[in-house]
């Protein structure tokens, strides 16, 4: 099938152009081997053979444009074009629509698409949709076989038996189980580590340092971390560390916090890192829970112009745990100098011991603990709705396999790059994406201490000429954050290293891509706009930032192996444009096998509300071009008058507004709708609050998503209550707006608490 568009383009004289596409537009299920037919087209006095590309000529007959992309010298930068993209669950042909050349022009409609340059694109590891269908074809029609080549990269010390993957999500079958490589020999330290000295990256840089002030930094080579590691190994297991023990992390962004999860997985350890930002009471928690043999920390970080001393917090914490039965003989500290001296800490005979006195007075090799794929790495401790966390378990062998992979193709990482995740190790993505994927594919990547917009709100930009950055990955909030500020901080950097962006932790408003796409990465740079959760391991649904085109805001297609579907309140599949409930249906090698000691609530929490599939928790969209959207947590979804509202959605359309910096949206009962919109909104630095602005606000809202989704209240906001990791706190907006006060619980780890009075005084105003 072939499709023509004839469109008018003012190029400094009136000129008319034709472009034309041809390539495989068959349903879903067609190969994307099948070779197109070629097509000669005579119009006017254009004439051309195509293949698989899109091809414009002028009325001289000059090719001005390949597949969409090639500059054209114009003052209107909107294409108008057609394309064929064939998906795994999309929706049918892709009608007419707005495309944007990178490094040619501004985002600036809901619908448009952002295509990579042809410069990417053919250098990129997955460079076209036919590729991206080929690979995506096998992973799910033969995913032992794919899966197994990619894991045969790495180094087995046995390699695994005959069934690669054993499943089983639906629990009407009995218990849910969830196996990959099971038999399977290795150790993940040994593949990020000692597998890159062998083959030849020993002296390349596996960790730059950026320090909290100006000018603190410092570096290890390949090398030096695994000597590192190596030391800190063997001081665990001569303390009593051994394999199948666990040992909690309690560090900040320091290198010591990547060396220790990586000491940790050498010894056959499970490490449980608690974010550095978490009170004593939610450490206590986590210590009781796992009863660790080891609390890893440091006596103080410096978080700005502020000093937290972390030492404090874990005193009184193992002091909680203590009267909770659960007790821990070690705590070693690390001392950070540039925050708190040894001689201000305090200190406790007999338990308490400082990193720098023991740790280098040990051999810098260790033996690795060879462990089975199916043993496990990690637990990470999530929010659960019954108030106590969830401990997340990891195992080892599908976990590698799959966040290498992950890492090395939604960013299209290259051996030259410099990798920058702004994410602390305390979350998922800083287990995968700043640890873990990136050193198992050699990269070279920045662990910042500091905070984004200390000592003002150019440090990231700063940071990436330092180190000349090429993928820069961070979460939205961070990116209006830092529109709040305004471009100049951003544009007085040059950035020109940056190659991807891309973005995690939330659903990215269109508005905020838009800024980070044009602003940031100059109109050249693809956004790696990433779905996925703590529970999965790695991304689920992201782009392929050489393969196809993107909308603003859309997380697009899923990764291979990925099978994600939508469905109704009955379970039932919806096909097509749709909207509903997030499922996946058959595992992917870095799935979460349980929750640590809790196996029951594992089934009802994620595997009970549809039998057969992975209920995700989140609400999804997928639009006409099979195009996938998160529209936030189920919970997060506002039932106004049997209209089910997306937070997110909302949220979007506020932030739209160019007085809005942030909005943060929840619900409220109402007494005639069920259930009604209060939005908290931060406006633009220097903006005052006023009636005729709520009026536009409220506008926008109307005018984007329709009357049915007008927000009942509008809550002028300062700040929003965020941890220290930039994540709203969306439950304390609730108890703020339900004038639910007594029940605001643990706010110690906000960034800044002060701006839950802020909200409180202002409630009624």
């Amino acid at each position: 099938m072939m499709h023509s568009l004839s469109s008018p383009y003012t190029t400094g004289t009136t000129s008319r152009a034709l472009l034309l596409y041809s390539g495989n537009s068959s349903s879903s299920s067609s190969s994307s081997t099948q070779q197109p037919s070629r097509l000669n087209i005579k119009t006017n006095s254009f004439f051309c053979d195509l293949g698989t590309n899109f091809c414009l000529f002028n009325e001289k007959g000059r090719r001005d444009l390949l597949y969409g992309r090639r500059k054209m010298t114009t003052d209107n930068h909107l294409r108008h074009v057609e394309s064929l993209p064939v998906f795994p669950s999309g929706a049918g042909n892709i009608p007419r629509l707005n495309a944007v050349i990178l490094g040619e022009a501004l985002a600036s409609e809901e619908n448009d698409y952002v295509f990579p340059s042809d410069d990417f694109s053919r250098n990129a590891h997955v460079s076209s949709p036919s590729q991206y269908l080929e690979m995506y074809k096998r992973s799910v029609e033969d995913p032992a076989g794919f899966w197994s080549e990619i894991a045969s990269e790495f180094y087995w010390e046995k390699k695994w038996g005959d069934k690669v993957c054993s499943e089983n999500l639906d629990v009407g079958k009995g218990a849910v189980n969830i196996e990959w490589f099971k038999g399977g020999i290795t150790n993940i330290c040994y593949n990020c580590l000692d597998r890159n000295v062998e083959i030849g990256n020993g002296d390349k840089v596996a960790l730059y340092w950026e320090g909290n002030d100006l000018g603190s930094d410092d570096s290890l080579t390949y090398s030096q971390l695994l000597e590192k590691v190596c030391q800190l190994a063997n001081y665990l297991k001569d303390v009593g560390v051994k394999k199948g023990d666990a040992v909690i992390i309690y560090l900040p962004m320091l290198m010591e916090l990547p060396i220790a999860m990586l000491a940790c997985a050498r010894i056959g350890a499970i490490h449980s890192v608690v974010f550095a930002g978490f009170s004593s009471e939610s450490l206590a928690q986590r210590i009781v829970d796992c009863k660790p043999k080891v609390v890893l920390t440091c006596n103080a970080v410096k978080r700005g112009a502020k000093v937290i001393g972390l030492k404090d917090i874990v005193d009184a914490g193992l002091a909680e745990s203590t009267k909770n039965g659960v007790s821990v003989d070690v705590c070693l500290t690390y001392e950070n100098q540039t925050a708190l001296k040894r001689e201000n800490t305090k200190w406790t005979q007999g338990r308490d011991i400082w990193w720098q006195d023991v740790v280098p007075k040990y051999p810098s090799t260790c033996d690795v603990e060879w462990v089975d794929a199916e043993d496990p790495l990690f637990l990470l401790y999530t929010s659960g709705s019954t108030g106590k966390p969830k401990g997340v378990l990891h195992t080892t062998g599908g976990y590698m396999v799959y966040t290498a992979t992950t890492f090395k193709y939604a960013f299209d990482y290259k051996p030259s790059d410099i990798y920058w995740c702004t994410a602390d190790c305390g979350w998922i993505t800083g287990h995968s994406y700043v640890t873990y994927g990136p050193l198992l594919n050699g990269a070279s990547c920045i662990v910042f201490e500091g905070a984004p917009t200390y000592p003002d709100a150019s440090r990231c930009w700063d940071i990436v000429d330092k180190y000349k950055v090429s993928i820069f990955y961070t979460a939205p909030t961070l990116v209006r954050s830092l529109m709040r500020e305004g471009t100049q901080h951003v544009t007085r950097y040059s950035r020109k290293s940056l190659r991807v962006l891309g973005s995690v932790g939330e659903p990215i408003n269109p508005s905020a891509w838009r800024w980070f796409f044009n602003v940031v990465g100059d109109s050249r740079c693809p956004i790696s706009d990433t779905w996925w959760q703590t529970e999965t391991g790695g991304f689920m649904i992201t782009p392929l930032p050489g393969a196809w085109a993107q909308k603003p805001g859309s997380a697009t297609y899923p990764f291979f192996g990925v099978q994600p579907v939508i469905v109704d309140e009955k379970g039932n599949e919806l096909e097509g444009e749709c909207s509903g409930y997030l499922c996946v249906k058959h595992s992917w090698p870095s799935a979460f096998r349980t929750l640590f000691g809790d196996h029951e609530r594992y089934e009802t929490t994620y595997f009970k509300p549809f039998p057969g599939y992975y209920f995700t928790g989140d609400g999804c969209s997928r639009d006409k071009d099979g195009y996938y959207w998160l529209t936030g947590r189920v919970d997060d979804v506002i039932n106004v008058s049997g209209h089910r509202i997306g937070t997110a959605e909302v949220e979007s359309a506020l932030v739209s507004h160019p007085q809005c910096a942030e909005a943060a949206v929840v619900g409220v009962e109402h007494e005639v709708k069920g259930q009604g919109i209060y939005a908290f909104v931060t406006l633009v630095e220097g903006v005052p609050y006023s009636e005729d602005l709520r009026k536009s606000l409220v506008m926008a809202v109307r005018t984007q998503i329709g009357a049915f989704a007008t927000p009942d209240k509008i809550h002028w906001a300062p700040g929003l209550p965020k941890t220290r990791s930039g994540k709203i706190m969306r439950r304390i907006l609730r108890k703020i707006a339900s004038r639910q006060l007594d029940e605001l619980g643990d706010i110690s780890t906000l960034a800044e608490p002060a701006v839950v009075d802020q909200l409180i005084a202002l409630a009624d105003k």
